[in-house]
């Protein structure tokens, strides 16, 4: 018999399967479990990787995974940054480089970028990285060395183009920090893509589920009629229902699930911009609604702010400002749902605590 969820049992079971309230593993399990983060905003990523790792994980522990090579930045799918591992980013770009080079096709033209050029830039990219990783400003200054004008986008297509292709990826960090090398991809493409796919839908359910079948081709981009048979290929997926929606969901995530969940307004927490909770879904109104997306979006810029959940619903969003020559911080909350003043204590405890800075 197919189980039927409330809403509230469906954000139950997502804020355990995001593993929102943490976990015992480390940077790399998390992102190994969760196949890609949303990668963009570069602080953003660290901080949703550390708010899910082992207590006491800080920023600087996953930009050490950053250096270490366990971690990688780069283009996978949609022609979207995101965090992953060396392993998942060679199975994803065997399933979709191909498709978002294609859908590129007309932005090249656009750019003037054939495929002289491109093969150019990409042997003078390789041989560069050859010798040491570079940053992005280094590696721009080495196509116009070589004759490779990088003005008005070109630069950019460019490297999305030459990391799509499995060429080279974002690692390490540099000293200050503040920005990754583009570093050669050593993985090789998945050749195995059926095992793949199943592999990329099996951690998509479990990190985020319950999810339906336009979630999951909307995070992919892969034809529905693949990821059906992969998710029914999968053992540990069942399905449920939701309203009128089947979604997947991970039969260990469900038994699992936290029984104390109940909807009470209790639960606050809060993630970073961008982050998998709000991006991870093609419909986000189990989690948001319109005049709520609005604010999260303002102007509709694609620039996501950081959100305040109260049992996986965001009533609003947060950030720290700091005054130029101020000492300290001042946490800032903009609320458009209503709360409760123990919840709105419980906002402020949460703040208080926020250690990912």
């Amino acid at each position: 018999m197919t189980a039927s969820l409330s809403p509230d049992q469906a954000r139950g079971l997502r804020h355990g399967a995001q593993l929102l309230g943490g976990s015992p593993l480390s940077p790399r399990e998390v992102v190994d479990r969760a196949v890609a983060l949303q990668g963009q905003d570069l602080p953003a990523v660290l901080r949703a990787i550390a708010l899910r790792s082992a207590p006491g994980t800080t920023v600087d522990d996953v930009r050490a995974a950053f250096d270490s090579g366990a971690l990688v930045r780069s283009w996978p799918m949609r022609g979207t940054l995101f965090a992953t591992t060396p392993e998942h980013l060679a199975s994803l770009l065997a399933l979709t480089g191909t498709r978002t080079l294609q859908s590129m096709a007309r932005r090249r033209e656009q750019l003037e970028l054939d495929d002289g050029t491109i093969d150019h830039a990409h042997d003078v990219a390789v041989a560069a990285l050859e010798t040491a990783p570079l940053r992005r400003a280094d590696i721009l200054a080495t196509w116009e060395d070589a004759g490779i004008s990088t003005d008005g986008g070109r630069g950019y297509h460019l490297l999305v183009h030459l990391c799509i292709s499995g060429l080279a990826h974002w690692g390490a960090f540099t000293p200050d920090g503040s920005e990754q090398y583009l570093t050669l991809t050593a993985t090789q493409r998945d050749t195995d893509t059926d095992a793949a796919l199943s592999r990329i839908v099996a951690g998509y359910v479990a990190a985020r589920g319950p999810v339906t079948l336009d979630d999951l081709a909307w995070w992919t981009k892969l034809p529905k009629t693949g990821l059906r048979a992969a998710a029914a290929s999968v053992d540990r997926i069942e399905l449920a229902q939701l309203g009128e929606k089947p979604v997947y969901l991970d039969a260990a995530a469900s038994a699992s699930a936290d029984s104390n969940w109940q909807g009470s307004a209790e639960t606050v927490t809060l993630v970073p911009a961008f982050d998998e909770w709000i991006l991870g879904y093609a419909d986000r109104s189990l989690v948001a609604s319109d005049a709520m997306f609005d604010a999260l979006v303002p102007g509709k810029n694609g620039v996501f702010r950081p959100a305040v959940l109260v049992d996986g619903v965001v009533v609003g969003t947060w950030r720290f400002s700091a005054p130029r020559g101020a000492k300290s911080r001042t946490p800032v909350v903009e609320l458009l749902e209503p709360v409760s003043k123990r919840t709105v204590t419980l906002i402020d405890d949460a703040l208080s605590a926020w250690p990912h800075d």
